[in-house]
């Protein structure tokens, strides 16, 4: 909404055509969105290594919780989104001219250019993405030992750990996708920024830009493959169910008069 049309009409008119406080702005908001959305996923995935591989996590985390980490990662996004405007970095046009992004190649100009781009690599991709293979690697480790484990609870135990494994699934699927949309975009840009000037070809630059693009159309995907929305709504039903089963039975005395009769009591039990 805040981006594509701007890089669409510019495909079409075969150059950018929005001037250079909108490239600034298309840069920053891409940026911004790809951040939020990666470290979104990082905070994700330790939630569920938290929820899968540490039991007692699942009891303390509360709904206030998770709206303070989602201020925290946006925040974050922000925060690195906007160090540009500070004179650190700046955005400018994409090599084939028609949107923009970071300038990777201010790492060639300067010292703090170099330390711009490494930081926001290390910060906004490698250790993030580092959080988020940990995290995944250490839940197959536990699912793995602990399955014998899990079939000798209950039913109620065994349903509610089906479903903390689809959700995980769905996450780890949703991280893959994003990585494989984003990473090639990375290795081209810092190759750009630490490379020699025009070692990569324009016409190649553009297959990984449209690549990143193309993150935010995988999730309906993978969610319909998974069928989550199936798997929560069963739960929900099966702890209604479980909440209706164990209330309590009453007795209620229904009483009906008629004309020169006694009065009839009939006893229902519900």
């Amino acid at each position: 909404v805040v981006g594509k049309p701007f890089s669409i009409i510019s495909f079409f008119s075969h150059r950018w055509v929005f001037g250079w406080m909108s490239c600034r702005w298309y840069g920053w908001a891409g940026f911004f969105f790809g951040c939020g959305s990666l470290i979104t996923m990082t905070a994700v995935s330790l939630d569920r290594y938290l929820k899968i591989c540490h039991l007692s996590y699942g009891t303390w985390l509360k709904r206030h919780h998770a709206f303070i980490c989602l201020a925290i990662i946006w925040a974050y996004a922000m925060f690195w989104a906007t160090v540009p405007f500070a004179g650190v970095g700046s955005y400018a046009p994409e090599p084939f001219g028609t949107s923009c992004t970071l300038d990777w190649w201010l790492a060639q100009a300067s010292v703090a250019g170099q330390a711009f781009i490494l930081s926001i690599l290390f910060f906004c991709l490698l250790f993030p993405t580092a959080v988020i293979v940990f995290s995944y690697v250490k839940i197959i480790l536990k699912v793995k030992s602990s399955t014998k484990e899990v079939a000798h609870y209950d039913t109620r135990i065994q349903n509610s750990h089906i479903l903390e494994m689809k959700l995980t699934k769905v996450a780890m699927l949703i991280c893959a996708g994003f990585l494989i949309a984003w990473i090639p975009y990375a290795v081209v840009s810092v190759w750009s920024a630490f490379g020699q000037p025009d070692s990569v070809p324009i016409q190649f630059s553009v297959i990984p830009t449209l690549l990143a693009k193309s993150a935010a159309m995988y999730n309906p995907i993978i969610y319909q493959v998974i069928d989550c929305k199936f798997a929560c709504c069963r739960s929900g039903g099966l702890k209604t169910l479980q909440k209706s089963s164990v209330k309590k039975s009453r007795t209620y005395t229904i009483s009906s008069h008629r004309d020169s009769t006694a009065v009839n009591e009939t006893q229902l039990e519900v």
